[in-house]
C-alpha cells in the first residue's frame, strides 16, 4: 500500500525466542513508560493520540502483545506474562525505573507488570480498565466470534465509515495510515485479540492486593463499553488506587489523555507519592 507515513516499527527478541514488535513515541529524553494497548488495538496510533504523546514529557513504548500485529504469538499465556515481556522491552533500552499504561483490555496487563515488577515501575495508570471476567468459551467458539466482530468493522470501512465509529470523520478507506491501523488491528491481530479473551477468563497470576506503587484509574462518564463495576473493583482491590472521571465514552479525548501522561511523568519525581 503506497503513501503510508506510519511510524517505525522496531523488533526485540525475547528470551525464549519470540518476536515483539514495537514503535517508540514522544520525545526521546522523556520520561519512560510501557503502554500496554486494549484488546484489540496496536502499535500504531492515530495521529490525535501521536500528537498528545509527542507533546507530553513521556518516552512512551508502545508494543503488540504476543498474537497481535506480528508479534508471535503465545499460546496459553496468562495476564501476568506480560511482566516478563515488559521487563525485556524496559531491559533493552535500560531502563531501571519505568512508568506502565493501559487502556482497556491493557489495564490487567499493565497492573500485572506494576504487581510484579514493582521494584522498577513508578507509577501505573489504567484507562477504561476491566476487572476479571467469568471462563471464557472454547477457543473455537472465542475465534469465531473475534472474526465475525473484526469482519464488521471492516465491513463499516468499506461502506466509507469513519476509523473511529463514533467520530465523525472521512472514510478511513482513503487514509492508507488508517487501513494500515484497522488491518492490524482488525485483521492480522485475531491471534492476539482471541487469547487476550481467554486470559481474562481465567486466573490473571498476580495479586493486585500486591501492588505498592502509585496507580490511577480513569473511567469516562458515559463509557458503555465497560461498566463503573470493573473500575470499582480497580480501585477497592489495588491499595491506594485513586479514581478519576471524565466526561466522555470508552475512549477519552485528547485532553484526558494529556492528564494521564502528566501524571505518568511525575514518575521521575518519586515512586511512593499518590
Amino acid at each position: 500500500m503506497t503513501g503510508m507515513t506510519l511510524p517505525t516499527t522496531d523488533e526485540l527478541a525475547t528470551p525464549d525466542g519470540r518476536v515483539l514488535r514495537y514503535c517508540l513515541y514522544g520525545p526521546a529524553d522523556g520520561v519512560p513508560v510501557i503502554f500496554h494497548s486494549g484488546s484489540p488495538s496496536c502499535r500504531w496510533k492515530r495521529p490525535d493520540l501521536i500528537g498528545v504523546m509527542e507533546r507530553s514529557r513521556l518516552r512512551l513504548l508502545v508494543y503488540d502483545r504476543p498474537g497481535y500485529g506480528g508479534s508471535t504469538r503465545q499460546p496459553g499465556r496468562s495476564v501476568a506474562d506480560a511482566a516478563a515481556d515488559t521487563r525485556a522491552l524496559a531491559d533493552a533500552y535500560g531502563w531501571g525505573r519505568f512508568g506502565v499504561f493501559g487502556g482497556s483490555g491493557g489495564g490487567p496487563h499493565a497492573l500485572a507488570t506494576a504487581a510484579l515488577l514493582g521494584d522498577r515501575v513508578a507509577r501505573c495508570a489504567v484507562l477504561s480498565g476491566i476487572m476479571p471476567r467469568p471462563p471464557a468459551p472454547p477457543e473455537e467458539q472465542v475465534r469465531s466470534s473475534v472474526t465475525r466482530n473484526g469482519a464488521g468493522v471492516m465491513e463499516k470501512i468499506a461502506a466509507g465509515g469513519p476509523e473511529v465509529p463514533w467520530v465523525p470523520g472521512p472514510p478511513a478507506r482513503d487514509d492508507p495510515d488508517a487501513v494500515a491501523r484497522l488491518r492490524a488491528t482488525f485483521v492480522e491481530s485475531i491471534d492476539g485479540w482471541v487469547d487476550d479473551t481467554l486470559a481474562f477468563g481465567r486466573p490473571w497470576g498476580f495479586d493486585p492486593g500486591a501492588i505498592a506503587v502509585p496507580v490511577g484509574s480513569w473511567r469516562g462518564s458515559d463509557d458503555t463499553a465497560v461498566p463503573a463495576e470493573d473500575e470499582a473493583w480497580i480501585r477497592a482491590s489495588v491499595p491506594g488506587a485513586r479514581g478519576y472521571e471524565y466526561s466522555g465514552g470508552h475512549i477519552p479525548g485528547v485532553d484526558t489523555y494529556g492528564e494521564i501522561f502528566g501524571w505518568l511523568a511525575l514518575s521521575q519525581l518519586t515512586a511512593h507519592d499518590g
